[in-house]
């Protein structure tokens, strides 16, 4: 396996958050069951899920690292992928799970949390935000997708803890004021929680779909590389250009046109500059694939189909 500074980060940052979800998880789950708040206890699912979301991050940092093979020419950068895949279903599922408790919550007999459910709330939020600057600019800086998104589950969940911590403070100020239907807004703010992780869930599950069917670079994206690839002595024209989304890195395919009597020698070593210099210039390339055309300043006359003498059978 490839290891270096960026991979101890990206390890660092796996276990971290497992442990700080796992923490989060407990104090919420016991917190919820002494103050009887079914905002917090909802928030309690959403962490728990948190805590499989980051494991399968952790497995999918593990297998993208691998270099390519013969089976994986192309790396197993996509296995990354496939763990952003995962915290986006555990997200949905959570989801369900918590808009359905707290719906059900609405129509039984209610009584109001007490105040260390505001508490436990108003902590996690903090958490929580340290949590997604950490994992959202870590991952903006090593291209990860997986780190990036768990910094969107870590976001959801500062929202998710917010609208627990309003639904408590609204219920407790119910209990004080005497406002029977302030006392509800706990469950209410359950089922909120669970509207907010759903729709994480599916942005999540739509980002990283793309990349998963071999999304290429378009317009704007693509640009540097085409400046890059022109500025090549010897490259008269591109031919064709795709960049190919891998997570962590990209693929480079590229056909370039070089003058037509020149030898296959130097269109060779040309192709192998243009190679050098994309892997120079953009860290997230992993390999080029480079395919040399014959480049004619003006387009061979189109002399027809041989005379059915000369091609007849």
């Amino acid at each position: 396996m490839l290891q270096g500074p960026t991979d101890r980060q990206m390890q660092l940052a796996a276990w971290s958050g497992l442990v700080v979800n796992v923490l989060l998880t407990l104090a919420k789950a016991a917190v919820g069951v002494h103050a009887d708040s079914r905002a917090l206890l909802a928030d309690a699912v959403h962490s728990g899920a948190d805590v499989f979301g980051s494991i399968a991050v952790m497995v999918g940092l593990r297998v993208a690292r691998k270099p390519p093979d013969a089976d994986h020419p192309y790396g197993h950068g996509k296995a990354e992928l496939l763990s952003s895949a995962v915290v986006a279903a555990v997200l949905v599922l959570a989801a369900v799970q918590v808009g359905y408790d707290s719906i059900g919550s609405l129509f039984t007999a209610v009584s109001p949390p007490s105040p260390p459910a505001a508490w436990m709330a108003a902590a996690a939020i903090a958490v929580k935000e340290a949590l997604y600057q950490y994992f959202h600019r870590l991952g903006r800086r090593l291209h990860s997708r997986s780190l990036l998104a768990s910094a969107v589950d870590h976001r959801s969940d500062v929202f998710a803890s917010s609208a627990a911590l309003l639904g408590i403070v609204l219920a407790l100020v119910g209990r004080w004021a005497g406002v029977h239907w302030l006392l509800y807004m706990d469950g209410v703010a359950g089922a909120f929680v669970a509207l907010l992780v759903l729709k994480m869930g599916y942005d999540l599950a739509r980002e990283t779909a793309q990349p998963l069917m071999d999304r290429v670079l378009e317009g704007e994206e693509l640009l540097p590389y085409e400046r890059c690839v022109n500025g090549v002595r010897g490259v008269r024209r591109i031919d064709g250009l795709r960049v190919r989304d891998h997570g962590q890195y990209v693929i480079v395919d590229v056909k370039i046109g070089v003058d037509a009597d020149m030898t296959v020698a130097r269109g060779h070593a040309i192709a192998a500059d243009v190679k050098q210099v994309l892997m120079q210039e953009f860290p997230r390339v992993l390999d080029v694939l480079v395919h040399v055309n014959p480049y004619y300043p003006d387009p061979p006359v189109d002399r027809g189909p041989r005379d059915s003498e000369e091609g007849g059978a």
